[in-house]
């Protein structure tokens, strides 16, 4: 009873009173207000203060002179205490709220799928009856949509009483397909529903034109959301312009929109799309907020300018977002698109890509979603960024070089761009942008003045059994295999110093070495911006101790195998080292888009002078006729097996007036040279094809990935005793998918004079800010702080001799200068299968976080 009484005594203590402590006799220790103050400084500084710290603190405080250093221990000890207590309630009450609004959600669909199960058993039992009904008349039983298309003929639109009508039936049935079941939703293949993920994604697969619908939880409030989703080009890469051509209200504090939007074609095999719509804002009685959004009159409504002749145009049936506001905050957000892509004026290989709901829902709905969120993490404070760069800053850069990339492909004639002597029959299609100006988003004054302008050469192909992912994986982490350094050098010294010195360049070798340096990433890592360091050296004698290196701003996206309907993209542009927010940016680059394949196709082409390369290849450019299944080699796919992806290359090149042929000629043999090592490397990675061994020799997945992953599993057993993976299957894939995902970083060295880094768990690379191909230019020694390299050196005989080590707790260094601390490493040595041959030393460092 007495120690029941002394322990309730000691919880009130700790909860009512932050000047009453234990110390480590158990007596109560009573600290004055300017006590507290002072130690509280110190904890903003130094949660954690040495034995010496706490020394120092009591010579340079007066007022703590009558404390012991173990009192003032114990302070800190419960200070952290009561600090982490505080951020994991506060983390366990945000978990709650959202899993609670998940769950309303949820139960939300679930209704839905019940009132969609009912009406199908209606339905179901209706055209039973009107099968045995030998007289009955022929009814329409069309599942497209249970909600009858309006006839906007009959009105006229010109009229606000008119446009108000039309935009009252398009949010009834905008809503009827986002909460009802106007549409038979069904869930996106591969992703799942979940509170840990973006949000609910389905697809329909029998209504007319495409069709997707994504459900989600996002901590903004809704006319913010509202603000940031009418903002189609900010967060829509393939939209080129929205124009608001007439707006007015229509009551209840609503709008009416007359909206020109015109959207990039995602290849140079297809006319760009653009849409007159009406768009709808209002507010429903239950407080939540609605944007929706239809076609208006067909294809003849809307701007006929000579740029809207360069468009086909196509429909949008009622679309919008229902965002509606949470309790404690937040937002739960539906998005509908629903559109009418006109797939017959696309050559028929293409049509996948106009027909598929898969793709919409990803380049569309599901970028809308991602974007709130990540929007949502930044104004948090979630989102942090390397190189002291702000979110949106970053973001920008990203905008720009989708941009500029799209801008390059489509080479639009009111943007001053036009084709170069072309008869039709070119295998790469040079454009020309005479009146190019690259102006500075913050100083306008900055633009750069080229005198010729920029040319751009660009060709399509499809490839044949290729995965996307795995092929912009490649290009990005070896650029070596397929790009001209010399070529990249132009481009950034014409970009630099504005000068054109392409037939007299100076000579550079090239070593083959590429650093990449990681700024960001998006909130599923579905997009990648870093900058690449190539490294150069002049073979000048003047120009020895001059630096060659050229740095490349770069986005890479889709690079995820198991994304439904992605579009896999890599693209570059050379910016200055100083790397200005302003910076001036000419994109080149590639991207790969995913057809569904179509059983029972095979499209082959032979070619002479190379038929091992292009057995899988077609050039679109010159020809787009799919032909029947034929044999061509021992190697060919089954058609069963068939898969196919457009592939889209575009690189820009600014130019002097004067060098116009030259740089002309330059581009297309360099371009041609580009098409035949990407063939090469399509033909290594095709499951298919001679070899399975390009990319990265410990990339996740990889033979050598599993075994590594193996010995580093059985090695840690054999000298701790313990587990370091909670699995209970034994099997290499499971082994290696644990410990890639393993939350403390796991890495692996050499056992050379001066070990280097072979092998990192993701853990292990986001610590370090690096990538698997960069990870092999990092040695031992470089991230760790001067201590954490005398403990290293003190205890690494005692690791070599009886095979592993504990480190204390201590700093170590980002490869971008960031400071990481971790509360304990392990290292061991990781033997081979025989057991006597060691292969590598591995680290692993729990619980770390950056500084």
């Amino acid at each position: 009873m007495a120690m029941a009484v002394a322990q309730h005594r000691v919880s009130t203590s700790g909860s009512s009173s932050i000047n009453k402590h234990l110390d480590a006799s158990g007596k109560y220790v009573r600290y004055t207000a300017e006590q507290v103050e002072a130690l509280e400084r110190v904890y903003a500084e130094c949660p954690k203060p040495s034995s010496l710290r706490r020394q120092q603190l009591i010579r340079e405080c007066p007022i703590l002179s009558n404390i012991e250093p173990k009192q003032i221990k114990v302070w800190f000890q419960n200070r952290r205490c009561r600090e982490k207590q505080r951020k994991e309630s506060s983390r366990l009450q945000t978990v709650n709220r959202k899993l609670s609004a998940m769950n309303k959600l949820l139960m939300e669909e679930n209704d839905r799928l019940q009132k969609q199960v009912s009406q199908l058993v209606c339905e179901n039992g209706y055209m039973r009856q009107q099968l045995h009904t030998v007289n009955a008349s022929a009814t329409d039983a069309s599942c497209d949509s249970v909600v009858t298309t309006p006839q906007h003929s009959l009105r006229d639109p010109n009229n606000p009483a008119g446009l108000l009508s039309i935009a009252e039936e398009t949010l009834a049935e905008f809503l009827s397909k986002a909460t009802g079941t106007a549409v038979d939703w069904v869930q996106m293949p591969g992703m799942k529903p979940g509170p840990d993920l973006v949000g609910i994604f389905a697809i329909s697969q029998s209504c007319s034109g495409v069709a997707a619908r994504a459900c989600g939880l996002v901590s903004l409030e809704p006319t913010k959301i509202a603000e940031i989703l009418k903002d189609r080009p900010s967060w829509l890469r393939d939209c080129r312009n929205l124009e608001v051509f007439t707006m007015f209200p229509a009551g209840s504090g609503g709008t009416i929109e007359l909206v020109y939007t015109q959207m990039f074609a995602p290849t140079t095999l297809a006319p760009a799309r653009d849409f007159w719509t009406l768009r709808y804002t209002t507010t429903l009685e239950n407080g939540s907020f609605v944007v929706c959004e239809r076609s208006l009159s067909g294809s003849g409504a809307g701007p006929s300018t000579a740029a809207a002749a360069q468009f086909v145009r196509a429909e949008v049936l009622p679309s919008g977002y229902l965002i509606r506001p949470c309790e404690g905050g937040g937002s739960i957000i539906h998005i509908v698109d629903h559109l009418n892509l006109e797939a017959w004026n696309v050559p028929e290989v293409l049509r996948p890509l106009y027909e598929s709901s898969k793709v919409i829902a990803q380049k569309m709905t599901i970028a809308a979603l991602r974007y709130v969120k990540q929007i949502a993490q930044e104004t948090s404070g979630e989102v942090v960024y390397s190189m002291g760069r702000q979110p949106a800053v970053l973001r920008t850069f990203s905008q720009r070089l989708s941009r500029g990339f799209n801008d390059a492909i489509n080479g639009f004639n009111d943007d001053g761009w036009s084709i170069m002597n072309c008869d039709g029959n070119e295998d790469v299609i040079i454009a020309i942008n005479s009146s190019k100006s690259f102006s500075c988003t913050s100083n306008p004054n900055n633009a750069l003045p080229f005198v010729g302008g920029v040319l751009c050469a660009k060709a399509s192909m499809l490839l044949q059994n290729v995965p996307p992912a795995v092929l912009v994986r490649f290009l990005r982490e070896h650029r070596s295999e397929w790009a001209d350094f010399n070529v990249d050098a132009y481009t950034a010294a014409s970009l630099k110093a504005g000068t054109y010195a392409y037939p007299g360049m100076r000579p550079t070798r090239f070593t083959g070495s590429q650093i990449i340096m990681p700024l960001g990433h998006t909130i599923e890592h579905e997009e990648i911006l870093e900058v690449i360091r190539l490294e150069g050296h002049s073979l000048v004698q003047e120009d020895a101790f001059v630096s060659r290196d050229i740095h490349l701003l770069q986005i890479c996206s889709g690079i995820d195998e198991n994304a439904v309907g992605a579009c896999s993209e890599l693209v570059f542009a050379p910016i200055d080292e100083m790397f200005p927010d302003d910076a001036p940016l000419i994109p080149s680059g590639f991207r790969i888009i995913p057809l569904e394949s179509k059983p029972g196709v095979i499209i082959i082409q032979s070619d002479t002078k190379d038929s091992l390369t292009t057995n899988r290849t077609l050039d679109l450019t010159s020809s787009l006729e799919v032909g029947p299944a034929t044999n061509h080699s021992s190697g060919d796919v089954p058609s069963s097996q068939n898969s196919r992806s457009v592939l889209t290359i575009a690189f820009q090149f600014p130019f002097d007036s004067s060098l116009q042929d030259n740089v002309a000629t330059m581009a297309r043999q360099y371009v041609r040279s580009v098409i035949s090592s990407v063939q090469r490397v399509a033909m290594a990675i095709s499951p298919s094809g001679l070899s399975m061994a390009v990319g990265p020799k410990l990339s996740p997945g990889s033979p050598e990935a599993l075994t590594l992953a193996q010995w580093i599993y059985q090695s840690y057993s054999y000298h701790i005793g313990a587990e370091l993976l909670r699995s209970e299957s034994l099997g290499s894939d499971s082994i290696l998918k644990n410990l890639w995902q393993h939350q403390d970083a796991i890495l692996c060295c050499s056992l050379k004079s001066l070990p280097v880094f072979i092998f990192a768990n993701q853990a292990g690379l986001d610590m370090l800010e690096t990538t698997l191909v960069s990870l092999q230019d990092i040695t031992l020694d470089k991230i760790f702080d001067e201590p954490g390299r005398k403990a290293l050196c003190s205890d690494f005989a005692k690791l070599m001799q009886q095979g592993y080590a504990y480190f204390p707790a201590g700093i170590c260094m980002s490869t971008m200068g960031r400071h990481v601390s971790y509360e304990q490493a392990v290292a061991w040595k990781v033997l081979e299968a025989d057991e006597s041959t060691v292969h590598c030393l591995a680290f692993s460092f729990v619980n770390w976080s950056f500084v």
